[in-house]
Parts: structure tokens; C-alpha cells; sequence
């Protein structure tokens, strides 16, 4: 991880905008998708480590989660990417059982799409 991403995460976790245990969780899943091969910098990562701060924050808050796409949209724009969305649901898994925040299917989603541009910035560096 790069010192701006880890700036960032720094800068939430001060900011008091997220729990100190939402801001190691992330800092976690970025570890494990940078030892598992992918760039992971503010570039390639910062959008992704914002939203999964932001939604596992509000879940924990009991704050209610907005619906950003249909199905059909996320199915097609997914369909491609297996891995990504197998990685999103092992994520949050793993939120669930450290933090009992269990992510809706639409934030699933979403997580697998950033995860799907992380993955295809790693295939074409």
C-alpha cells in the first residue's frame, strides 16, 4: 500500500468518520489483495477503500444502505468477472464474522465491481 492510501485510511480513522476496528478491517482486505498480486495505491485503490470504510461504517451505525444499481445492470457488468464477485462475498464474510456487519447483496455488488477494476488494472500493468 501506498503512503497517500494509507494517508487516506489515516485521515478516516483521525476524522473520527469511521471505527478504528472498520479502518484496520479494510487495511486487512488491502494487504491481502496487494499479497495476492494486485497494485493496491491511492490510484488504483482509493475509491474502493472509501466505499468499503463508508458501508461497513453505516451498516455498524444501523444507517440504512442506498440501492445504486438493478440486477440486470450489476449482473451484466459482473458477468465477466467470477473472481471479483466470489472475492466480494468471502469479504464480506469475513465482515460479518469480525465486525457482524453483514453487507446487503447491493453493496456485494458494488465491492465486486471495484473489484473487478482492481483486477483488470493488474492484468494490464
Amino acid at each position: 500500500m501506498d503512503d497517500q492510501l494509507a494517508l487516506r485510511i489515516q485521515l478516516f480513522r483521525e476524522g473520527g468518520q469511521v471505527r478504528p476496528e472498520v479502518a484496520d478491517f479494510v487495511t486487512s482486505e488491502l494487504t491481502a489483495l496487494e499479497e495476492a498480486g494486485h497494485t493496491v495505491t491511492e490510484e488504483s485503490a482509493g475509491m474502493l477503500t472509501s466505499h468499503l470504510m463508508m458501508a461497513l461504517t453505516r451498516l455498524l451505525d444501523g444507517a440504512p444502505i442506498d440501492q445504486f444499481l438493478t440486477d440486470e445492470q450489476v449482473a451484466g457488468e459482473l458477468a465477466d468477472h467470477p473472481e471479483a464477485v466470489e472475492r466480494a462475498h468471502r469479504v464480506s464474510a469475513r465482515a460479518h464474522s469480525e465486525l457482524g456487519a453483514s453487507l446487503p447483496e447491493p453493496e456485494v455488488n458494488f465491492l465486486a465491481l471495484h473489484l473487478a477494476v482492481l483486477a483488470r488494472q493488474h492484468t494490464t500493468h
